[in-house]
C-alpha cells in the first residue's frame, strides 16, 4: 500500500508519455480492490509529462 505524496516509479509502459522507470508522486488515494492511486509522472528535468490512476502493481515505491 501507498500514501499521498510517496514517490515512486512505473514498473512498466503505462502509456504513450509513461515508460517503465518513469518517477512519479501519488496525488490521491482510492480505497477499492484493488488499489488505485492518482499519480503525476515527471520527466528527468521534473516538468509533468502525465498524471494518471493507476493500479497497486502498476507501480514500486522509491
Amino acid at each position: 500500500m501507498f500514501n499521498e505524496y510517496d514517490i515512486v516509479k512505473a514498473k512498466e509502459n503505462l502509456s504513450e508519455k509513461v515508460y517503465k522507470g518513469c518517477k512519479g508522486a501519488i496525488l490521491i488515494v482510492f480505497e477499492g480492490i484493488p488499489m488505485e492511486y492518482e499519480v503525476e509522472f515527471v520527466d528527468n528535468e521534473g516538468d509533468s509529462l502525465e498524471v494518471m490512476t493507476v493500479k497497486e502493481y502498476d507501480i514500486e515505491k522509491l
